[in-house]
């Protein structure tokens, strides 16, 4: 391939500027989804791999199982007695038990039902760091803060939770029960987590007192040099035959931090892949686009390859010439799909993060936009190989006697 092909293709796409347009669009489309959508999945992945970075991978959590969710169904709890039995496991580091309850919180003439956590002041920056947020504003909890609340990053701004923004000092109702706000935790990145309430977990059980040294999950770390996976088939096991259960049959269950972000991702994956397989029916809709193009353009110009092969040019310089032509229609449509793509992805983008997803911010890494170009530019070459190698094949005098 030399200057002078790529130049006598562009001249050629510039003589049928209509349908090259509209074949160009065809590839257009599918690769302006497929840039879109892969930039979300790469951004939610580069998100998960923040998130696992700054809680630590050797976090784990053990969950009731239940009817319900957590914080909805009174019979889906552990206990502090299994708290106190996992401690003694070998391989435990840190483990503590959170509170977690559904309530109600009432600010001057509206009422809201969120999740409310009563947190183990004295290990809150074990929960922080496993959460991965901080406070941001204000401060956080006190051992001895009865009627204190750290609010959620939403309740900063009106008409998110409440129709006003909330402020520190100002007072809210927890259940009947006046709570003044000390602080406020930065964005997690999905409306429900930004929603939370925080207060002390002895506050809590005054709060609820029936369900004092009952815990919605627990979560721990592990030692280092000992594997979280391997410690949560130990704990698996130990916490079973402690609690005289079947295998198979147990109220709880153990997942690692990675396992948790592990079918998170796959979900995500999931979606995308189907995402963007309904965009590749597009690029097949292109591919044939082109081809019928390229095999139109050579009915039209079988004169012109009959004087170029009188003149000298041999069958791999006229398939050469199709082939740039057609994969030059693929990388055009592939690099205004690309700038498409991106407008389109980072205005989504920022309508999530308005909406409280800010977890979908989408990521261009260089690979994928040179990923999607090259892709591009194969595809129309592929597309036109076969009426570029039919065009090569012809004769001479065939061609030019062609009308």
């Amino acid at each position: 391939m030399n200057i002078h092909e790529i130049s006598h293709s562009l001249q050629n796409l510039r003589k049928r500027k209509l349908r090259s347009w509209l074949t160009i669009l065809s590839i257009l489309i599918g690769i302006t989804a497929i840039f879109a959508l892969l930039s979300f999945g790469i951004g939610i992945r580069k998100y998960v791999d923040q998130v696992a970075d700054e809680s630590g991978r050797n976090k784990l959590f053990i969950q009731a199982k239940g009817i319900g969710a957590p914080g909805t169904d009174e019979n889906f709890f552990l206990t502090k007695d299994d708290v106190d039995f996992v401690r003694k496991i070998k391989g435990v580091d840190k483990i503590v038990g959170m509170y977690f309850k559904a309530a109600e919180i009432k600010y001057q003439d509206q009422k809201r039902y969120y999740f409310v956590m009563g947190i183990d002041t004295e290990n809150l920056d074990f929960i922080e760091e496993t959460f991965a947020i901080k406070v941001i504003k204000g401060r956080p909890l006190k051992k001895d803060d009865l009627d204190k609340v750290v609010l959620g990053y939403n309740y900063q701004f009106e008409e998110k939770i409440f129709k006003k923004p909330l402020r520190l000092g100002d007072k809210v109702d927890i259940n009947n029960n006046k709570f003044e706000v000390v602080g406020f935790y930065e964005e997690v990145g999905n409306p429900q987590d930004d929603a939370n309430i925080y207060i002390a977990d002895k506050a809590f059980e005054l709060l609820h007192s029936a369900a004092k040294d009952k815990f919605g999950f627990i979560m721990m770390s592990s030692q280092k040099d000992v594997l979280p996976s391997v410690l949560a088939s130990k704990i698996q096991n130990r916490l079973r035959k402690h609690k005289n259960q079947d295998e198979g049959k147990e109220d709880f269950f153990v997942q690692t931090f990675e396992d948790a972000l592990a079918t998170f991702t796959t979900i995500i994956n999931v979606l995308n892949g189907m995402l963007v397989l309904i965009a590749f029916v597009s690029l097949v809709v292109a591919f044939v686009n082109i081809m019928n193009t390229m095999y139109t353009s050579i009915l039209e110009r079988t004169k012109e390859i009959g004087v170029m092969k009188a003149i000298g040019a041999k069958n791999s310089d006229i398939l050469l010439v199709f082939i740039v032509e057609s994969g030059l229609i693929g990388f055009i449509g592939g690099l205004l799909g690309v700038l498409l793509g991106y407008i389109i992805s980072n205005i989504g983008g920022t309508i999530a993060a308005a909406s409280g997803f800010a977890l979908l911010k989408p990521s261009y890494p260089f690979i994928l936009i040179v990923g999607c170009l090259l892709f591009s530019f194969l595809v129309g070459a592929a597309a036109g190989f076969f009426p570029a190698r039919r065009a090569s094949k012809l004769k001479p005098v065939d061609a030019l006697r062609y009308e």
